[in-house]
């Protein structure tokens, strides 16, 4: 079998990255159930066609847009960071990153994919077999050996996981649902979840010796 191509393969994945945009476009605009792949083909400048070339149904084409917003691909390497940078810097950057990641677009986004996503039994269960089962398997792997070196306590990582990203999701839940507060101080957001993770909310004890 002939060695992929990797021109074809850049060209294929600049056409796929082309779908996308603007069926998030279109998603966003139109939400996920009165969009059609007509319109994201009109959005994108493409026949019809083209898109099933790349992408089977409009399911397929929103898992591929959560892929996109879980920066699935660069998971590894953001997490391996945490070596080099120490924890403390790099839950910082990890959560300014993602953070800035979704953004207001994405946000907006956000707001169609969790509705499909509640509503669809199929799409929730692949989104989660697809992405966000691998996602936690990855995180938990680094979970472990940060357990292990003692740079975190030894919490259960398939659970401390969970709650922060339940955490971070919450957030943008409530801003989805226009919170004044939240809105007022986005800039100190990923700071705070930052601070609140590593932290907690528990005054340091002070040491009174001289």
């Amino acid at each position: 079998m002939p060695d992929p191509d990797p021109i074809q393969e850049q060209l294929a994945a600049a056409r796929r990255s082309q779908i996308l945009d603007a069926a998030a476009r279109v998603f966003a605009d139109k939400g996920f159930h009165r969009a059609t792949i007509r319109d994201v083909a009109q959005a994108a400048g493409i026949a019809d066609g083209t898109i099933y070339n790349y992408f089977a149904n409009k399911a397929a084409l929103m898992l591929g847009i959560l892929d996109r917003l879980n920066q699935t691909p660069a998971r590894e390497g953001q997490f391996a960071q945490a070596t080099a940078l120490g924890i403390d810097d790099w839950a910082r950057q990890y959560m300014s990153q993602r953070y800035a990641a979704i953004g207001p677009e994405g946000r907006r986004l956000l707001q169609v994919v969790l509705a499909e996503a509640l509503s669809n039994r199929e799409l929730r269960e692949q989104y989660s077999r697809q992405i966000v089962q691998p996602t936690y398997a990855l995180a938990e792997g680094f979970f472990k050996q940060w357990v292990a070196e003692g740079t975190v306590r030894p919490v259960d990582p398939p659970l401390a996981l969970r709650v922060v990203s339940a955490m971070f999701l919450g957030v943008i839940v409530l801003q989805l649902m226009g919170d004044p507060v939240l809105d007022a101080h986005q800039a100190e957001l990923p700071e705070l979840m930052a601070d609140l993770v590593l932290n907690g909310l528990k005054e340091k004890s002070r040491d009174t010796h001289d």
